[in-house]
């Protein structure tokens, strides 16, 4: 499977080796990008189509719930996943209802569990893609049966 092919997966987190190990666990799997903080990783939604976003609650400036809350802005499609190492409810509830997020896992993550969120994640971005995809052709042949019911009636 080449590149463009692949799921690809935003990382972001504030501590550099973390980036570093998620890149070497997933790299094969999936096009991995990574950024270190918030602001980075709005340029790089702005700048690339991402298929999933995964993002630590706890970072200076910015946390995990507000980067996804401005992702939303700009891009509403991707799939959230929030991680946070600390047993924060009001985080979870921040992160379901304002950063609207996919799945919450808790941080040190565990490659396998990480994995199957992903791919789980993925499946649910695709379905949802059809769904929208189909929705807008019905749209398309309904105004079509529209314009042609209209010409019926005048003529």
């Amino acid at each position: 499977m080449d590149n463009k092919d692949k799921i690809t997966v935003l990382y972001v987190d504030d501590e550099e080796n973390n980036l570093i190990s998620f890149k070497a666990t997933f790299r094969l799997r999936y096009k991995v990008l990574t950024a270190i903080n918030g602001a980075a990783a709005i340029d790089i939604v702005k700048k690339n189509h991402i298929d999933i976003i995964i993002t630590d609650q706890r970072m200076p400036e910015m946390t995990g719930v507000a980067l996804l809350e401005e992702i939303i802005k700009i891009n509403p499609d991707p799939m959230r996943i929030l991680l946070t190492g600390y047993a924060d409810m009001g985080a979870v509830v921040d992160a379901v209802n304002k950063g609207k997020i996919y799945h919450y896992l808790s941080k040190p993550w565990s490659e396998t569990e990480l994995d199957e969120t992903i791919r789980r994640a993925y499946e649910v971005y695709a379905e949802r893609k059809d769904i929208l995809d189909t929705y807008s052709k019905l749209e398309v042949s309904n105004e079509q049966l529209e314009f042609l019911l209209r010409q019926k009636l005048l003529s």
